[in-house]
């Protein structure tokens, strides 16, 4: 294998498909203004529809758009004509993307969208197509060249497909005022789903497992207690079982460094008072964010004064936050 040579044909690709991509923004103009309007006042649904490699392009233009807040899903033109038109309803708008503008199934599609009073949008390689004429609005797609040698597999044009779909997903996503809670709303099983979904008291330690001793717990007790609930922490409760301190593996070293034999005292006497604490109904994220910003590894959970619960750096870490 002829490394250089390797390197030199993937680099040559990779150009050809940036450049594909950098002239579009040369011809970006009124149509695809339009288009996003058609988009962002649509009542109903955008459908987007192909054939082949622009079908397999337009799955993933329909997932961009309804992940970031403009319903859509993908409808193959050729199933189109065998049934499938009833996915199409008054007040969708359609995306059909073909790079020639002539795909025989698409043109056959067109009537039945016109006879809906569906609006038509199309993204095509060839402006005076028929695909592109028969368009309400049609975005020029075209690419000076494709990456294949042989021009004749899609690799540039479907990579300017591509792109203008996730430039429509990002204007209409801005234009929306789309946040990352909307986001995570419809990805709860993905990573920011979890930072922005997960609550506190979904994580927390209580009951059993939550460790606390009174004020008046001699140290011994409270040692045994920080080492049989496994996080390095206790809290401190006085008589009416409100949180009135902590007492950490640290306030243990630095009674032995301060103190010396640390068993002849009350937790009330090691303890560190007005812990960070936090309420259930907070977010696992606001929860890792408190531990950061004052280098902690746990947060004392409260209902009113009362602790009901514990969580821990390494629950946050575990749950992917």
């Amino acid at each position: 294998m002829d490394t250089q040579k390797i390197l030199k044909r993937a680099r040559a690709v990779l150009e050809i498909e940036a450049h594909g991509i950098l002239s579009l923004t040369e011809r970006l103009d009124e149509s695809f203004v339009r288009a996003v309007d058609l988009l962002y006042r649509c009542k109903g649904k955008a459908v987007v529809t192909g054939l082949g490699k622009s079908g397999l392009i337009c799955r993933k233009i329909a997932a961009t758009l309804s992940s970031t807040g403009t319903p859509a899903l993908f409808l193959h033109a050729g199933d189109a004509n065998h049934g499938d038109m009833g996915m199409i309803n008054k007040g969708d708008v359609v995306i059909a993307v073909s790079n020639s503008g002539e795909t025989e199934e698409m043109l056959k599609f067109v009537p039945l969208i016109k006879r809906l009073g569906v609006k038509l949008i199309s993204i095509t390689g060839t402006a005076d197509s028929n695909l592109s004429r028969a368009a309400d609005v049609a975005i020029n797609a075209a690419v000076k060249e494709e990456a294949c040698p042989l021009g004749l597999s899609p690799t540039a044009s479907t990579t300017a497909a591509l792109a203008l779909g996730d430039a429509l997903a990002v204007v209409l996503l801005e234009m929306r005022g789309f946040k990352e809670e909307d986001f995570a709303l419809r990805h709860p099983g993905g990573t920011l789903g979890r930072k922005l979904l997960l609550r506190v008291d979904e994580l927390m330690h209580r009951d059993a497992e939550l460790p606390l001793v009174t004020e008046n717990t001699p140290m011994k007790e409270a040692i045994l207690e920080i080492t049989s609930k496994r996080l390095g922490v206790t809290g401190v409760v006085n008589g009416q079982g409100l949180l009135v301190g902590i007492v950490t593996d640290g306030d243990l070293r630095r009674g032995l460094e301060n103190k010396g034999d640390i068993f002849r005292y009350q937790a009330k006497d090691l303890m560190t008072g007005s812990p960070k604490t936090i309420h259930g109904d907070a977010l696992a994220a606001t929860a890792m964010g408190v531990m950061e910003e004052h280098s902690i590894t746990s947060l004392f959970v409260l209902e009113g004064k009362k602790p009901v619960g514990v969580i821990h750096l390494h629950d946050l870490l575990k749950a992917g936050i």
